[in-house]
């Protein structure tokens, strides 16, 4: 084995380019199947962020959407469900104009409706009465907040739309029964998430293709349902919190009867819309996915007995699961592979990759294994998350040098970090950082009690785990306390800030889009998430003085390192000036300081030469901090202080 070459942490040279990262991503989501027929959503960073439908088979991957039609919607802002697949025809929202199309096997597209202020996702077809069913987000009452309802819409486009069931605030998951005869969905309401708690609820259809005696099956201000679904005899099922972890149940009547209890998760938090983690094979099977410990696991479920059976595979990270005749496919990844879109054959196991997230893979020398950490933290708990040791196998540190460490976390902030493999983390790595990915608590993953702990907390919980990762890593000699920075996106842009302004732990801090200021967010942002700081933070009365109390804004005269700032100048959820009045605070105080906008992005970086931009201004912003020479040739960054 050849010897590697003795070089300072942070200046290796890396095949892992930040153009390589984003040239090589394609994000893929909401796999579908029409019969045999694998359809699914590519983005496509090199067309500005786009994404488009595939069809998958023996001869290839084939893209069906032509540019410019971009299959996403903006119902609740994080979208999902944007399209269905049925006898080839294909419905979908279209992100630039909000309208809903239909594309026919031969390729010709028409609209189905033609008002950009109504948008439409999680579309369910009624093939009997030819119509699809949607939750429908009505934008056309000007200063009022947007209008959510269940609405069917005529296949031809040419009648108005008929209102299925509204007065809840938030609608989802809308599923026909297989005689067409009923339909469930569930709501919720102002302030709840729907991970807080939502409704199931149950109607007939009447002649007239309206909704007769709707009522309310299961759910309450404290059970969170999610995944309605029948079964191939019309048996609804659900999967329900009640137990601690959710799990999967069958509506008996007026009640729901436990399917397979387990200390698993079999459902994930409903940030956007079409979740799938199990499906019918057969009327007396389930095939289905769920997580523990933060790691996902793959299996049958007899619905008779209720015993589940492991179906052996090395992912480790498994979601949007479907069911078709004799297979499934599923997203799903591990350490040593980034996301993939596999057909897993259910009678001999065989994996047949349809689709991959990064396909031009460095070599395994730069892509170890992360280890699971589990740490102490604050007031007892035990928190969570995954180690990622600088890897090279060209380079070492210099003896009795230890590595910078990057703190990172996941947003929502009610998501979680799995292990699958991420080039974007390996970009840190192969250059001689350690990273550690913290899953905090109010994480799902580990039951609803971990998730909770984020209740009224939020600012508090998060930021503590994430410190006493960095501490629990510098304690042990893994990485260098001196230089540990921390970076964030979104609600994980929060706990970076909040984390730099309360603690005196980190030299340096990157916030994408992050939030600063608890009162402005609730003022700006978008209907879906507009109450949910009453749960994480505080409700009426008390909110204004725990929002001062906890908003880095109110407490910039605490922050004394260094920061670099990302912003998509047309994010809705998380708007420019939470970014803009820190970057102009820090600036008034002589602290050192980045400020870098995309036009064209939104909430979450989709374009090729942002993703690039980005990476490499991170890169370089370290540099400058930590005082080392990056082997890249980077575009300089102003900082201004410096």
């Amino acid at each position: 084995m050849p010897s590697r070459t003795v070089a300072p942490f942070g200046t290796w040279a890396s095949p892992i380019t930040a153009q390589r990262v984003a040239a090589g991503s394609k994000p893929l989501s909401a796999p579908r199947l029409d019969g045999g027929t694998v359809y699914w959503l590519e983005g496509r960073a090199a067309e500005g962020g786009r994404v488009a439908a595939m069809r998958g088979g023996p001869a290839g991957a084939e893209m069906l959407s032509p540019a410019p039609y971009n299959l996403r919607t903006r119902v609740h802002e994080y979208g999902g469900g944007a399209y269905i697949v049925a006898n080839g025809v294909l419905y979908f929202s279209n992100f630039a104009d909000n309208l809903v199309y239909r594309q026919s096997p031969d390729g010709e597209i028409h609209a189905l409706t033609h008002d950009g202020l109504q948008h439409h996702a999680d579309f369910e077809l009624d093939a009997t009465r030819r119509r699809l069913i949607a939750v429908r987000e009505d934008h056309s009452q000007a200063g009022q907040e947007p209008r959510n309802l269940l609405v069917a819409l005529p296949l031809d486009g040419s009648e108005p739309s008929v209102e299925l069931a509204s007065g809840a605030d938030f609608y989802a998951a809308p599923r026909l029964s297989p005689d067409g005869r009923q339909l469930a969905w569930l709501c919720w309401n102002h302030p709840l998430m729907p991970f807080d708690g939502t409704e199931l609820w149950l109607a007939d259809v009447a002649a007239d293709g309206r909704l007769a005696q709707p009522r309310r099956i299961a759910g309450s201000a404290s059970e969170s349902l999610c995944q309605p679904r029948w079964s191939p005899d019309g048996r609804l099922h659900v999967v329900s919190d009640r137990s601690g972890f959710w799990n999967l149940y069958r509506v008996d009547g007026e009640a729901l009867k436990a399917v397979c209890p387990m200390q698993a998760e079999f459902g994930r938090p409903q940030w956007v819309f079409g979740q799938s983690m199990y499906g019918f094979h057969g009327a007396d099977e389930a095939i289905a996915t769920c997580i523990e410990q933060g790691v996902s696991r793959l299996g049958r479920i007899d619905l008779r007995s209720g015993v589940w059976q492991p179906i052996a595979t090395d992912c480790t990270d498994i979601d949007e699961l479907h069911v078709g005749p004799g297979f499934i496919v599923a997203l799903a990844g591990s350490p040593s592979r980034p996301q993939q879109l596999l057909r897993i054959d259910l009678a001999t196991g065989e994996h047949e990759v349809l689709a991959s997230s990064f396909t031009d893979l460095p070599e395994a020398g730069y892509l170890t294994p992360p280890e699971s950490i589990a740490f102490p933290s604050a007031g007892g708990r035990t928190a969570h998350a995954f180690y990622y040791a600088p890897a090279h196998p060209g380079h070492e540190g210099p003896a009795g040098e230890r590595p910078p460490l990057i703190v990172t976390s996941h947003g929502g902030p009610t998501s979680f970090s799995s292990n699958s493999l991420r080039l974007n983390l390996r970009y840190w790595t192969s250059r001689g950082f350690a990273v550690v990915d913290v899953n905090y608590g109010g994480s799902n993953g580990f039951g609803r009690a971990y998730m909770d702990r984020l209740q009224g907390q939020w600012g508090i919980v998060d930021v503590e785990d994430c410190v006493a990762a960095a501490r629990h890593l510098a304690e042990r000699g893994r990485v260098d306390e001196r230089r540990m920075a921390i970076r964030g996106s979104s609600a994980s842009g929060f706990t970076t800030l909040c984390a730099l302004v309360f603690h005196d732990v980190f030299k340096a801090g990157a916030s994408y889009y992050g939030v600063s200021d608890l009162a402005g967010l609730d003022a700006d942002t978008h209907k879906f998430e507009s109450r949910y700081t009453s749960s994480l933070v505080a409700p009426p009365p008390d909110h204004e003085r725990v929002y001062r109390e906890r908003s880095p804004l109110h407490h910039v005269d605490r922050l004394n390192s260094p920061m670099i700032f990302f912003q998509g100048l047309d994010d809705k959820v998380v708007v420019p000036a939470q970014s803009e009045v820190m970057v102009q605070a820090l600036k008034s105080r002589g602290i050192p300081v980045a400020y870098l906008t995309f036009e064209g992005e939104g909430h979450g970086f989709r374009r090729l030469e942002t993703i690039r931009r980005t990476l490499e201004a991170e890169l370089y912003f370290y540099a400058r901090v930590f005082g080392f020479e990056p082997a890249d040739a980077i575009e300089p960054v102003e900082i201004a202080g410096q």
